[in-house]
């Protein structure tokens, strides 16, 4: 019998800049997400008072909030995982002091989620930052950004500290590696040294944050997030088995320093082979044994690698570039489904860090069809879900310690790589699409009963 602990949080995901829209609304300034209109891949471009954008409005979370909340505790939901707009509290990044009406916002929105029970877990940066910061500064590139991090982080710490208790620092931390203006503030031809600079730059920040936190909120627990993209070797040629050994240490270096507290051999060696030369103070190396409480991370799927660089065409999902696994099926964007993966990848992290894990993001992106009875029967994402929770429960009887998991995302939002509401996650449908269109109206799917059903058993309906 499947039944997961009482302790496990159930819920949902999203971001700020996907969901929230009201771009400029009650002081909040531009954001590196604000001028990438068209997604994380999309242009880089410079906002004109006359030019609207889908994201701009998103699904009105802003506004609709409450609703939107009543519609997730009708599901069960124990956690909602969402993201603070930095640009909301600090719309330039550098003032001293913080916008109160983008603090008062989240102060509503945490205050709504206890009116239900749901625990806020709370992105600091998802995606995006002021703009400001990367035009006056450079971004992450800049060492005082820590600074204007931290200051940030302290602000809503101290805000929130009766009222939020789990926190992460940045989404998907190793994404910089594949679109550098969104992870950290850069142009995407920076050099490799520049990349890596701004890198250790943030690194240093969430550990200075992770010890604000501790002191700040000492109930509190504090992770970080990382981007799970685990590789297979193609085959077993040891080449192989080497190559894919690389490949997964690229993302996995974001966690051996966010939760062993220092630089691994293998990524100083990096440094040293590829002639990547960054600068880290002594400073910097006592920040780094600030590390977090808990992992987090997003999984959707998983790929291969081969040393044979010219045999196999790679397919891009989900920002990194892998090698088709000819074992697996795909989704309609080309991502390869692997539940197994998940448990691989549990077991993986556990033995590695032996900290708490958390799923905050996985979940199906899919056309939905609105039948003529005005339905949504998307079993296709019930299927998904349900093979994926199955092997998460696999991994708590292997003795892994997880906290949680919250799907990404619980209610259509816009999607991060290219600005779509064609490609929806949700249990709940919005209606808008690519376009703008659409009267925003929120319609429960077949999987919206479906999450509400596995939650009331603590997954004993999964199958």
């Amino acid at each position: 019998m499947v039944k997961f602990p009482n302790s496990f949080l159930w819920g949902g995901a999203i971001a700020a800049n996907q969901a929230e829209g009201a771009y400029l609304t009650a002081g909040k300034g531009l954001s590196t997400s604000d001028v990438l209109p068209h997604g994380i891949f999309g242009s880089l471009i410079e906002r004109t008072p006359n030019e609207s954008f889908i994201k701009d409005i998103a699904i009105d979370f802003y506004h609709q909030y409450k609703t939107d909340i009543a519609l997730f505790a009708e599901m069960g939901f124990t956690c909602l995982r969402t993201s603070i707009a930095w640009s909301r509290i600090f719309p330039l990044g550098d003032e001293l002091t913080a916008n109160e009406e983008g603090l008062a916002f989240y102060d509503s929105l945490f205050d709504e989620m206890a009116k239900y029970n749901i625990q806020p877990v709370i992105t600091l940066s998802h995606y995006e930052m002021p703009y400001h910061l990367v035009t006056q500064y450079g971004g992450w590139g800049n060492r005082k950004t820590i600074e204007f991090f931290e200051r940030y982080a302290r602000t809503v710490f101290e805000r929130y500290k009766d009222k939020v208790k789990l926190w992460l620092t940045f989404n998907e931390i190793n994404m910089s590696l594949h679109a550098p203006m969104t992870g950290v503030g850069l142009p995407e031809n920076s050099s490799p040294s520049a990349v890596y600079q701004a890198i250790h730059h943030q690194l240093v920040a969430s550990a200075r944050v992770t010890k604000a936190c501790h002191d700040i909120i000492p109930d509190a627990k504090i992770g970080n997030m990382l981007l799970g993209g685990l590789v297979y070797p193609l085959t077993c040629k040891p080449d192989d088995v080497w190559e894919t050994l690389t490949e997964n240490r690229k993302w996995l270096f974001f966690g051996d320093v966010q939760c062993r507290g220092q630089y691994p051999g293998y990524m100083l060696r990096y440094f040293k082979d590829q002639q990547i030369n960054i600068t880290i103070t002594e400073e910097d190396k006592r920040d780094l044994q600030h590390t977090v409480d808990f992992i987090s991370f997003s999984y959707y799927m998983t790929g291969c690698v081969t040393a044979d660089k010219d045999e196999y065409e790679k397919k891009r999902g989900n920002i990194l570039s892998m090698v088709p696994n000819p074992h697996l099926e795909s989704s309609e964007w080309g991502w390869q489904i692997d539940p197994k993966g998940i448990r691989t990848l549990l077991n993986l992290l556990w033995d590695r860090y032996q900290k708490p894990l958390f799923i905050v993001e996985n979940g199906l992106g899919a056309i939905d069809e609105i039948t003529p009875e005005g339905e949504i029967i998307d079993d296709y994402r019930i299927q998904y879900i349900n093979d994926h929770l199955v092997q998460i429960h696999e991994a708590i009887q292997d003795g892994v310690d997880i906290m949680g998991y919250t799907s990404w995302g619980p209610i259509d939002i816009v999607s991060a790589s290219k600005a779509e509401m064609s490609k929806r996650y949700g249990f709940i449908y919005v209606d808008r699409d690519n376009q703008g269109n659409g009267s925003l109206e929120r319609k429960r799917k077949k999987s919206f009963y479906w999450y509400q059903s596995i939650i009331k058993s603590q997954g004993e309906l999964l199958r």
